[in-house]
C-alpha cells in the first residue's frame, strides 16, 4: 500500500508527496511534529501538518535569512534568530566570522530536541559555543531587549497558532528597539503567490518603523508555491547596494544557493508582487 503525505494549500490545491517511512510522530505543548523520509525530498519535518523542512532545499531558506542581511552590515557581531528551532539560520550565521554571539529563541523546546536526532546536519551547529538557546515566546523575549543586536531573523512559522503576534506591527517595532542604530531585520512573509494579504500587512508594518524596507524573493521547492519572500528593514544600509561582495563572494564558496548574483537580483519582483510594496 503507498503512504502519501499532502499539504492542504488552497481550499482546491494540496501537495503531496510519497512517504517511504515515518521517522517520528509526537504532540509536544505547542504543536504536533511529524518527522519521516521520503522519495523526492529525503527526510521532511512537519509542524501541524505543514512542512517546516526538506532535506533537499533546507539550505535556500536558510542561507538567504543569515546572508542577506549579514552581508549589508559591515561587522555584525550580534545576532537573534527567533523560531528557527531546526537550526539552519544558526548554522549559517556562524559562517560569518564577525559574529561574537547568536542566541535562538524558539517557544518549542522539542523542535530543537528532535532536529538534533533527525536533522543534525541541519542542527549541527546549535552547540556551538558562540550559541545560547532560548526556549521561550520570541515577542516576551524580544521586548526585553535594547539596542543589542546587529541582525535579527524571524524565521516563524506560518501566521497561525503561537506564531500570529510575530506577524503584528507591535512585534517589528519591539524588533526595532532590540537593533542597534546600524541594525537589520529579516523576517519570512510567506508566499507571493498564496499570501498577497499577508505580504502587504508586513511591508506596511515595516515602513511604519524602517527608513529602508525591501522585499526578497527565492526559489523554495518545499513551501507553498514554491516563490518564498522575506521581508527586510534597515535602520542605515541600503539593502541593495550596501553589500560586502568581498565577503560575500567567500561565503558563496560555502552555499548550495546563495551567491552574489542571487543577493543582487532577489530584491527584483514580478509586476503583479510589485503591487503588495507598494
Amino acid at each position: 500500500m503507498e503512504l502519501w503525505f499532502s499539504e492542504y494549500h488552497l481550499p482546491g490545491l494540496r501537495y503531496s508527496l510519497k512517504v517511504k517511512n515515518f521517522l517520528y510522530t509526537g504532540q509536544s505543548k505547542y504543536q504536533r511534529l511529524d518527522f519521516f523520509e521520503t522519495y523526492e525530498f529525503g527526510k521532511v519535518f512537519t509542524l501541524d501538518g505543514i512542512v517546516m523542512l526538506t532535506e533537499k532545499d533546507e539550505f535556500v531558506y536558510h542561507e538567504m535569512m543569515a546572508h542577506l542581511p549579514s552581508l549589508v552590515h559591515p561587522a555584525p557581531k550580534r545576532a537573534l534568530v527567533i523560531g528557527g528551532g531546526d537550526g539552519g539560520t544558526i548554522r549559517e550565521l556562524l559562517k560569518h566570522e564577525s559574529y561574537e554571539s547568536l542566541d535562538l529563541c524558539e517557544i518549542d523546546k522539542e523542535v530543537v530536541d528532535k532536529c538534533k536526532i533527525y536533522f543534525p546536519e541541519t542542527a549541527s551547529k546549535l552547540d556551538d559555543p558562540k550559541v545560547n538557546l532560548y526556549f521561550e515566546d520570541g515577542i516576551k523575549f524580544v521586548q526585553n531587549k535594547k539596542n543589542y543586536y546587529d541582525i535579527i531573523c524571524v524565521g516563524s512559522t506560518d501566521p497561525i497558532g503561537p506564531a500570529v503576534g510575530l506577524f503584528k506591527e507591535d512585534f517589528y517595532r519591539m524588533c526595532y528597539d532590540a537593533l542597534t542604530d546600524d541594525g537589520i531585520l529579516i523576517a519570512q512573509s510567506e508566499s507571493i503567490w498564496y499570501h498577497g494579504d499577508i505580504i502587504k500587512e508586513v511591508n506596511k508594518a515595516f515602513k511604519k518603523i524602517f527608513p529602508e524596507v525591501k522585499l526578497a524573493v527565492a526559489s523554495l521547492i518545499c513551501y507553498q508555491s514554491g516563490f518564498w519572500s522575506f521581508t527586510l528593514g534597515s535602520k542605515k544600509y541600503n539593502l541593495l547596494t550596501d553589500i560586502d561582495e568581498n565577503r560575500a563572494k567567500r561565503i558563496e564558496a560555502t552555499c548550495k544557493y546563495y551567491n552574489l548574483d542571487i543577493h543582487k537580483s532577489c530584491f527584483y519582483l514580478p509586476n503583479f508582487a510589485k503591487e503588495f510594496v507598494k
